[in-house]
């Protein structure tokens, strides 16, 4: 048969669950199960629902992993300009070869064609990824443009229920 619950049970459980305790924490020092546990603690009134604990433990997850992005975004960024440098910069080519094993440099004025496209890769690459980690805020233009042109077609009918037809510059248009 189960031990029965008493009074010292309760105090333990409403002490511990005031420090912080979770129920089978609870459960472990008092050498109890862990529904004998929730089973007091109903009747004392006290929860072990974490769920507000856990949202804020998450939107602060979330707010780190954000800035982080952010961070490494920035990083991706400053790849691409580092790349978009080498576009125009004098190159060192080198080769090591031949039958008397002959090192020979040389410098260009810029990255031969292919070098070019490989960097134009690099910066394209670097670039896509970073406004995909930090996309960029909508100014709201194209909403304000969409507004304009609703509120200038309003005018026009409003002008044309007013004077019987279009206004001079719609019909003129028109024609």
């Amino acid at each position: 048969m189960a031990r029965p619950i008493t009074d010292k049970d309760r105090a333990a459980v409403r002490r511990l669950h005031g420090q912080g305790m979770s129920r089978n924490d609870i459960a472990r020092k008092l050498s109890r199960s862990p529904s004998t546990v929730s089973k007091i603690a109903t009747a004392l009134g006290l929860s072990f629902d974490r769920a507000a604990e856990v949202q804020a433990a998450t939107a602060v997850r979330k707010a780190d992993l954000s800035a982080r992005r952010a961070a490494f975004a920035e990083r991706l960024q400053d790849i691409a300009e580092r790349e978009a440098d080498k576009l125009h910069a004098p190159t060192l080519y080198w080769e090591w070869g031949g039958k008397d094993h002959k090192y020979a440099e040389k410098t260009a004025d810029e990255p031969i064609p292919a070098d070019r496209r490989a960097i134009m890769s690099t910066i394209a690459t670097a670039v896509d990824r970073s406004l995909k980690l930090v996309p960029p805020k909508d100014d709201g233009a194209a909403e304000s443009r969409s507004v304009i042109g609703d509120l200038m077609a309003g005018l026009a009918l409003d002008y044309a229920a007013r004077h019987g037809g279009p206004p001079p510059e719609a019909a003129a248009d028109a024609e």
